[in-house]
């Protein structure tokens, strides 16, 4: 983890500045919302016009902690956070978690024990299912991983195989967005449903208009992103060139995934 130099302050700090003891007798001025410091006024913050500042923080705070812990690059794992016991309309969820988790482990054996910052970390969106096998994968092999949950109307609680450290809560879904692919060095997609298949569509759209330099997307279960998604028609049809049918890399096995992403970062 990185020590960050601290410089002496010539002024009080924001946090000392916070600590004083308030003004005795208590008065209605010092009383009045007005007084209070604008960055301890949870009221003040929260307000529409706020929003920007709110986007600011959520995409400063995941930074600095990412950078204190010399996170360098990670590997992105979509899919579905339901836990499904059995095989269910020709689609085996369980095998694709089990893949998931051995994803994690072969990913992981190669970024930890490096020297220098961290290389090729695990990253889900932090939930259960296919994202807590990719984070339960990392564990296996003491390697940390990351956690990036959102705010829910039905909470979602973060798995625990994220490393506490690393596990952050977002508000905002363009933010978590471009933390999740900032430092991607692949991105690996499992069966999964609207969530998935957002992040997946974003990733693609980032890539084929020069937005996002150029990743391998990687589609666990050919049989069922086939079978989802008709790429064929889209060339056809004229929607999309018939390069862009290549963004995709179609796989069964774990070992697959990670060949292709080591095939086109040339890992030793």
């Amino acid at each position: 983890m990185t020590t960050r130099t601290e410089t002496p302050h010539v002024f009080p700090t924001a946090g000392e500045d916070l600590a004083r003891p308030a003004p005795a007798p208590t008065t209605p001025q010092t009383a009045s919302p007005a007084y209070r410091l604008a960055y301890a006024d949870l009221d003040f913050l929260l307000r529409d016009e706020l929003r920007g500042v709110r986007l600011q923080l959520e995409l400063v705070k995941p930074e600095l902690t990412l950078e204190a812990h010399e996170v360098a690059s990670t590997v992105v794992v979509f899919g579905s956070a339901r836990k499904v016991e059995a095989e269910r309309a020709g689609v085996d969820l369980p095998r694709a978690q089990a893949e998931a988790r051995k994803l994690g482990q072969l990913i992981s054996c190669y970024g930890q024990g490096r020297p220098g910052p961290s290389e090729f970390v695990v990253v889900t969106g932090g939930g259960g299912g296919m994202m807590e096998a990719a984070n339960q994968g990392a564990t296996d092999v003491g390697a940390k991983s990351i956690g990036f949950n959102i705010v829910l109307p039905f909470e979602q609680e973060p798995n625990p195989y994220i490393t506490p450290e690393l596990c952050f809560r977002f508000h905002y879904f363009a933010a978590r967005k471009m933390h999740l692919l900032m430092r991607a060095r692949a991105v690996v997609c499992f069966p999964g449903g609207f969530g998935t298949l957002d992040e997946l569509f974003e990733t693609l759209t980032l890539i084929q208009t020069g937005k996002m330099a150029p990743i391998p997307v990687i589609l666990f279960d050919t049989a069922f992103w086939r079978r989802l998604v008709d790429f064929d028609l889209l060339v056809e049809a004229g929607l999309i060139s018939p390069h862009d049918r290549e963004l995709c890399h179609f796989v069964d096995t774990a070992e697959a995934a990670w060949a292709a992403i080591a095939l086109h970062h040339r890992l030793d």
